[in-house]
């Protein structure tokens, strides 16, 4: 059988994307650096699942500093995390200048994306009810 190993997505800034992945709380295995080919591969897990990663493909900016610009990240669908509290997790988020897409209004399942336009799907472990100001909240761009 097949063992999942992880999902790569191309980031224009790796700090900016590292720091969004560790407020969910992701913290970084590994980094292998490609001087030849001009690549960053820096892979993330959540603690206790360390099967379950992302890897994050930096491509070097030329010398004139100009990077790439990658668009269409939702094409390939959405990475998903169940937290503990999808309330207090998206609050921690809102609170670092993240935009919750789509908010929890159900208690269960809350979008957001990354710096590079990746969606983020959260998804509560079991129910909570639902509560304000979630409840209320409208969408905000896509998600």
């Amino acid at each position: 059988m097949p063992k999942y190993l992880h999902t790569m997505i191309r980031v224009t800034d790796l700090d900016k994307t590292v720091r969004f992945f560790e407020l969910l709380g992701l913290k970084e295995v590994r980094r292998m650096d490609h001087e030849q080919g001009r690549f960053t591969l820096l892979f993330l897990a959540c603690p206790g699942n360390e099967d379950a990663q992302v890897e994050l493909t930096y491509n070097w900016p030329p010398e004139d500093g100009t990077g790439e610009v990658y668009t269409g990240g939702r094409n390939f669908g959405h990475l998903a995390y169940q937290v503990e509290n999808i309330y207090e997790t998206c609050q921690r988020l809102m609170d670092a200048g993240v935009t919750i897409n789509r908010p929890p209004r159900d208690g269960h399942m809350a979008f957001i994306r990354t710096p590079d336009n990746i969606s983020i799907e959260l998804l509560q472990d079991g129910k909570l009810e639902p509560a304000e100001p979630w409840a209320s909240m409208p969408n905000v761009g896509e998600w």
